[in-house]
């Protein structure tokens, strides 16, 4: 590692953001150092995310001062930041979708991609993409990305700057365990370099692998910072939240019955899978694991009708089962909750209210066909209530809120119709540990009430905590199912790499 210097790269002194009456941040105090994994944590809400956007200069600090080597400095935009030396990698990717790989990687250093040595481009994408150990084609247009594969070229763009600060906001959020290993050895590997790197993650096991140091920060207010091996798990959520949360991480006991409510023989869609069978009960959780690519949400997807299977049989509380369509899934009582809020699973410029009732909405019209507000503000905040959605009022609009709030929107919106099973993919994706814990407790409640769930989890110790059988998949084919008393990382990641022969439970 090179030897952290005294002098800050980038600093923050007592940094405010205010938005109205709202205070973001309240004398906030920050000090990057070259050759450093600093990692930040707090919870949704918190202000790490205007954190970030002072220090790149999309929002300028209402009091305080950004300090770049010593010197006081005010970001006019995005591009004077970077122009410091100052990228970041932001939890919802921002890709274009009708270019390719490489010419998203390199956007903002060739002016929409317009190069004259196309092959040179790709190269120097290939060996970026190489980097984070993932096989992914820099020809292959955006717009058919996976949300993890988004996040890979927003990476890669990233280490394609010369930068001198880079913000990781929630990296590996998206990726399975090995990815997220390779992610973590290049965090580390940037800072022997000399790169100031701003680590933001909700998996604190990954904190204590990662990072130099850590950064605690609580309703916009720095809290403490502290070398990592002064710390300890309980002690960061202790200050995170100001509660104790706990061990969320532990299975609960099974509630499933002897009751087959899904049956799936043989599933398959054409181009994407083929070959998944399970029986699903009811009171059960089925936890389905693999590495990205194993193409686990396309299962989630056709057993809700988006996009209908090719061949196979499913049979839904006995009787034969063919979506054509999410309406079909819904009218049978199937809801499933996306991985990619942003695009598929919420309205962003609209209130929560609108948001929690989008599903249901026929529950709270007039006899005239007339939205009712009341109605619709008040089943709103019964959800706001008991999902503990940090808002001050459902009547603002999800996009301002922080990303796991958004996550608990999206949820109550199928809570809301009542489903008898609940398809959750990463369900817990870019939710801090307190919201974690609630969401796992949620999930457990729904089965243990008699509904029946589907999680696809790229967090071997969620799929864990929540399965009562894991369902492991790879490229598109199942190789096993544990039961929870066989099952364990190791034994997973076997199924998932084809390092063990298929097997069934």
């Amino acid at each position: 590692m090179v030897q952290a210097m005294t002098e800050p790269v980038l600093a923050l002194e007592n940094v405010s953001k205010h938005f109205g009456p709202v205070v973001a941040l309240a004398d906030m105090t920050l000090a990057l150092l070259p050759g450093e994994v600093h990692a930040v944590v707090g919870e949704n809400g918190a202000g790490k995310s205007t954190m970030i956007k002072i220090m790149t200069g999309v929002h300028a600090p209402t009091s305080g001062r950004v300090l770049v080597d010593g010197r006081e400095v005010s970001f006019a935009g995005t591009r004077a930041a970077r122009e410091a030396g100052v990228a970041a990698i932001f939890q919802e990717p921002m890709v274009f979708p009708d270019l390719d790989v490489a010419e998203n990687i390199f956007i903002s250093a060739t002016g929409l991609g317009l190069v004259q040595n196309r092959a040179a481009l790709r190269a120097r994408a290939r060996a970026l993409i190489g980097r984070l150990g993932m096989a992914l084609d820099v020809e292959r247009i955006a717009s058919g990305l996976t949300l993890a594969e988004q996040q890979a070229v927003e990476i890669a763009r990233a280490l394609s700057q010369d930068v001198r600060v880079l913000i990781m906001d929630e990296p590996t959020a998206s990726l399975s365990a090995h990815e997220a290993g390779e992610l973590r050895r290049i965090a580390r590997q940037l800072a022997d370099e000399g790169v100031a790197v701003v680590y933001i993650s909700h998996r604190l096991e990954e904190i204590f692998e990662v990072a130099h140091r850590v950064t605690v920060i609580r309703d916009g207010a720095h809290i403490s910072t502290r070398k990592v091996d002064e710390v300890t798990p309980d002690s960061l959520i202790a200050e995170m939240v100001g509660r104790e949360v706990g061990n969320f991480f532990a299975k609960a006991p099974s509630t499933a019955t002897a009751e087959v409510v899904l049956s799936v023989a043989g599933l398959a869609c054409e181009g994407a899978f083929s070959g998944v069978s399970f029986d699903l009960h009811r009171g059960e959780v089925l936890a389905m694991a693999g590495l990205i690519g194993a193409r686990r949400t396309d299962v989630g997807l056709a057993l809700f009708g988006i996009h209908p299977a090719t061949a196979g049989k499913v049979t839904w509380k006995g009787r034969p089962y063919a979506p054509r369509n999410a309406a079909d899934a819904i009218a049978a009582g199937i809801a499933y909750v996306s991985e990619d809020r942003r695009k598929l699973g919420l309205a962003m410029p609209m209130p929560i209210f609108a948001n929690i009732t989008l599903a249901t909405l026929d529950k709270v019209l007039s006899r005239f066909g007339l939205v009712q507000r009341g109605r619709e503000r008040e089943v709103a905040e019964g959800h706001r209530r008991r999902l503990n959605i940090r808002a001050p009022d459902v009547g603002v609009a999800v996009g301002n809120l922080s990303g796991g709030n958004q996550q608990k929107v999206m949820l109550a919106k199928w809570l809301e119709m009542k489903p008898d099973l609940l398809i959750f993919d990463e369900p817990t994706r870019g939710i801090d540990v307190g919201a974690k814990a609630e969401v796992h407790d949620l999930i457990r409640d729904f089965a243990a009430a008699g509904g029946a769930v589907i999680v696809i989890s790229s967090d071997l110790p969620e799929v864990l905590a929540l399965g009562d059988r894991i369902l492991v998949m790879r490229e598109g084919r199942q190789t096993g199912i544990l039961s929870h008393d066989e099952a364990d990382q190791e034994a997973i990641m076997r199924l998932a790499t084809g390092a063990q022969p298929a097997r069934a439970a």
